[in-house]
C-alpha cells in the first residue's frame, strides 16, 4: 500500500527542534518531514520498526525556527 501524507509546518519544526534535542543533530526542514508526519500520528506504525533517513544541514543555524 503507498500513501502520500502532508504535514504542518508546524509539525516539521517540532520534529527540528526533537531530533536536535534528542540527538543534537540539525537537520534541514525536508528531513524533518518524515519525522514530522509521525509526532502528527499521519502514518500507523504501532508495533512496528520504522528506519528514517536523516540528512542535510542546510541549515542557517541564526534562524532556527525555536531560536
Amino acid at each position: 500500500m503507498h500513501e502520500i501524507v502532508t504535514v504542518t509546518e508546524e509539525g516539521i519544526c517540532a520534529a527540528m527542534r526533537h531530533i536536535w534535542e534528542r540527538m543534537k543533530v540539525v537537520v534541514e526542514p525536508s528531513a524533518a518531514v518524515p519525522f514530522g508526519s509521525l509526532l502528527e500520528n499521519k502514518v500507523d506504525v504501532a508495533g512496528k520498526r520504522v528506519g528514517i533517513i536523516l540528512s542535510g544541514g542546510n541549515v542557517d543555524l541564526g534562524r532556527l525556527p525555536w531560536a
